[in-house]
């Protein structure tokens, strides 16, 4: 009998990031595939497609509540932000009201109506917007733009795009950090980041080093060295990478001064730090790196 023909692969974005679950096999135990049927090498290969699995971003839009003030009445959506490709337990999540979407509609427009010629912004009702069959409808209609939006690769790869799940929260930290109040900054920081990271794969690194900066510098000032250090140690890579020289030399002036503190070894980072300031003396701002923090969104 006939070897059946393999089955052929699913067509995949070039840019779309695969995440793969592989174990390594001892040499000694993994068989040969001069040993392997025809039969077994297509089972093989096909369970190594289905560990290798596409990752993209879903929206979901599960709930929203309605907020009263003395002159003012609106809606906010909680915008769930999830990966799919694999089990995702990390539940990351924004509020927005509808003029949030207006807004971030409006912006990508300018730079790519083109693009977006058959993506509609669910209209602005002039009445009935708080009546719970409106409110549900627009939840999918939102939800569904959100999916519209993602499926066109220059606009998910926007700083526009990732800046709708991020900047009022980071807007928020900062003003918190500014106010001293390090702790609930620190927390906030934190949410954002956790947002940032599931964007990730379509956003360059450099997206989370002020993130990773602000949070460093909030754990130094409550006394939690070894949090600010682990904070700007991951900031570094990415900063060396693609030379962000005003953060280089402000992270490694932070984790020489903590690791002094923790009792790490420096030596290799007091080096880096020496040979930076000697090359681009004169260029690089002396600025520490709470004064780049604070500078942030002001």
């Amino acid at each position: 009998m006939a070897e059946p023909e393999p089955e052929p692969e699913p067509e995949r974005d070039a840019e779309e990031p695969m995440e793969t679950n592989m174990m390594t096999l001892d040499p000694d135990e993994a068989p040969s595939c001069s040993s392997l049927t025809t039969k077994q090498l297509q089972q093989n290969w096909r369970a190594v497609k289905r560990r290798e699995r596409p990752v993209r971003l879903l929206f979901e839009i599960c709930s929203s509540r309605i907020v009263e003030h003395t002159l003012s009445k609106y809606v906010v959506y909680e915008v769930v932000v999830m990966r799919s490709g694999s089990f995702d337990s990390r539940r990351v999540s924004v509020e927005r009201r509808y003029s949030d979407f207006s807004r971030f509609h409006h912006k990508l427009l300018e730079e790519f109506s083109e693009e977006l010629e058959e993506v509609l912004l669910p209209r602005k009702l002039l009445t009935g917007n708080f009546s719970p069959e409106v409110i549900s409808e627009r939840r999918v209609s939102l939800q569904d733009y959100l999916a519209q939006l993602y499926s066109v690769r220059c606009v998910r790869r926007s700083p526009h795009f990732s800046a709708f799940f991020t900047e009022q929260e980071q807007r928020r930290a900062h003003s918190l950090l500014r106010a001293g109040q390090f702790r609930p900054a620190a927390e906030q920081l934190q949410a954002v980041l956790e947002m940032q990271e599931k964007l990730l794969p379509w956003q360059r690194p450099t997206l989370i080093v002020p993130t990773l900066s602000a949070v460093a510098v909030c754990y130094r000032d409550l006394e939690e060295p070894e949090r600010a250090f682990a904070a700007a140690q991951r900031a570094l890579p990415p900063v060396r990478r693609y030379g962000l020289k005003q953060h280089r030399a402000a992270l490694l002036d932070l984790l020489v001064d903590l690791g002094y503190e923790l009792g790490r070894p420096v030596a290799q980072l007091q080096e880096e730090l020496t040979v930076l300031r000697d090359a681009e003396r004169g260029e690089v701002s002396p600025r520490s790196l709470k004064e780049l923090v604070v500078q942030e969104f002001t």
